[in-house]
């Protein structure tokens, strides 16, 4: 089979694991070019995985031998690229969030659907074999039926990582810890648990950091069977920790905490399951393998090469921006909201 061709639009922080899960792929994908409008970047990026530039954006979406771009930008500009990208045809996957509000993060995820190109979105949290041992139990209904879901994320950032241009407002990003850090871990809740029904939150710019959108948020959750949980969410917690996510059933309790998974039955029998990536809750964000986001990307490519969508698509990523809103509008409002 043909190698796919595509084409990667944004060379910052982001595009490292991206980059290193092409090498690992060169066999199904080869890279046509990659647009940056920072030379600097372009340059450092040729030199450290070997792959082409470009100088202009419009070069990727002119060429029709590319048949995807992989969209590494700020999620402001999602829009408006998934738009180009869709006129000329060609699939997309697009780095989380889908943009920076619910509105457009809708009609991008129309935009695609309309243009019938494939849409994939880099949650690769659950592409952990942690994470997929943990659904696959929840499926066979050996936790029983779940009576409690939570997700807890306290990472640390340090004042210099807001202190970039845009990091952490709503013009760029779109939100703070919610938007950018817990999506993942509120996304894998969800595929796990189901979307919650009501919530309940707080929400703060805390005194650690300077910054516009919130560092510190806690939301009290419901679902429509009438389980109940908590959301912790956070960039004030140094040095970091593992995100944790757990889901308490009638017949046992599971912790998913970054790297483990540790299932106790009602039995007596435990199982204790160890994932070799985990990382990027302290300082560095990016401190961690690329593992899940070479998984992320070889679905992705299956999804193009079968006709099928991605196994987390843009309806599946649109349930985790409801539930950023509603806690964010809870906490504005003080009175409970539906996500």
């Amino acid at each position: 089979m043909a190698r796919i061709r595509v084409g990667l639009i944004g060379l910052g922080m982001a595009a490292a694991p991206h980059a290193k899960s092409l090498l690992d792929l060169q066999e199904r994908a080869e890279v046509a070019a990659a647009f940056s409008p920072t030379p600097a970047r372009r340059e450092a990026f040729t030199q450290t995985y070997g792959f082409p530039t470009c100088d202009d954006a419009e070069t990727i979406f002119a060429d029709p031998s590319i048949a995807a771009v992989m969209v590494l930008t700020p999620p402001n500009t999602h829009l408006d690229l998934v738009r180009r990208a869709a006129a000329a045809n060609k699939h997309v996957l697009l780095e989380k969030p889908l943009e920076i509000t619910p509105a457009r993060a809708e009609a991008l995820v129309e935009l695609a659907e309309k243009a019938g190109i494939v849409l994939g979105i880099v949650l690769q949290h659950r592409f952990r074999p942690v994470s997929e041992a943990l659904a696959e139990l929840i499926e066979e209904g050996r936790l029983g039926e779940i009576v409690s879901a939570s997700a807890r994320l306290h990472n640390w950032r340090p004042q210099s990582y807001y202190d970039q241009p845009g990091r952490g407002t709503r013009a760029r990003d779109g939100g703070g810890v919610l938007l950018t850090q817990a999506i993942h871990t509120l996304d894998l809740m969800i595929s796990l648990a189901g979307l919650p029904e009501e919530v309940r939150a707080h929400a703060a710019t805390s005194k650690v950091h300077r910054m516009e959108t919130e560092d510190l948020a806690m939301a009290a959750i419901r679902f429509a069977n009438g389980a109940i949980g908590t959301v912790s969410a956070t960039t004030c917690a140094y040095p970091g920790f593992p995100d944790e996510i757990d889901v308490i059933g009638t017949r046992g309790m599971a912790r998913l905490g970054g790297r483990n998974l540790t299932v106790s039955f009602h039995d007596g029998t435990e199982l204790t399951i160890e994932d070799e990536a985990a990382g990027g809750a302290g300082a560095d964000p990016m401190a961690f393998p690329h593992h899940h986001h070479r998984a992320v990307l070889a679905d992705f490519l299956d999804a193009i090469e079968t006709g099928r969508e991605p196994r987390v698509n843009g309806r599946e990523a649109i349930r985790v921006h409801r539930l950023i809103e509603a806690i964010l509008a809870a906490a504005e409002s003080g009175r409970p909201q539906r996500s």
